[in-house]
């Protein structure tokens, strides 16, 4: 599956959006970035599914210009005005080309879900492979309103349960882009949370 971060040329601040090409053209969150709607038209004249981690607005900004650019359906867990595919824990949904199960990952959004699928993750922001803060296994912030870092450490040991062995690609909301054993990332992300230490010292 063939997956493109289109958000690559933002000069303001937003998420990494991504579009899955294949059987179900996707993109993984719409990002905060005025040019995405232009950024998808290079690779596809058409988009099937918006998918929403969760809903910060540098995640969902530029959604409405998407939504409305494609006539795109919206899947999410939490409630949103331009929802129409509700998202459930433990759901199956297809993204690109392959078969993703939902994965609600709480702590950094209480309606943050994670995509897993036999080789790829989108995590989203409750880990990152490198965001600035961490190298190698960061994880998302709990210092904000609605954050919980208690939660989100039990997010991480639930994602590790329904991680298959084989994935390889991890794409994140914030940072780079990793393959490799993405299992490791994950487990060093929980090993830093779990030390209650801040994401970012003042």
């Amino acid at each position: 599956m063939k997956v493109v971060t289109v958000t690559d040329g933002a000069e303001e601040f937003t998420c990494n959006a991504y579009l899955a090409l294949g059987d179900r053209r996707s993109l993984v969150d719409a990002g905060a970035w005025d040019g995405v709607v232009d950024a998808v038209r290079k690779h596809t004249d058409d988009l099937d599914t918006v998918f929403l981690t969760h809903q910060h607005h540098d995640h969902v900004e530029a959604l409405d210009a998407v939504l409305d650019a494609f006539d795109a359906d919206c899947a999410a867990f939490g409630d949103h005005p331009r929802r129409t595919l509700p998202l459930s824990d433990g759901d199956t949904v297809f993204i690109g080309s392959e078969e993703f199960e939902v994965v609600h990952t709480p702590g950094h959004a209480e309606d943050h879900v994670s995509f897993v699928s036999e080789t790829t993750l989108f995590s989203g922001d409750v880990v990152v492979h490198d965001d600035g803060a961490f190298d190698f296994g960061s994880f998302g912030r709990t210092d904000i309103p609605g954050a919980d870092r208690e939660t989100l450490i039990r997010s991480l040991e639930g994602l590790l349960d329904r991680l298959p062995e084989g994935v390889e690609y991890m794409y994140a909301g914030h940072g780079g882009t990793f393959s490799g054993d993405v299992r490791s990332v994950v487990e060093r992300a929980l090993e830093r949370a779990t030390r209650r230490e801040p994401k970012y010292p003042e």
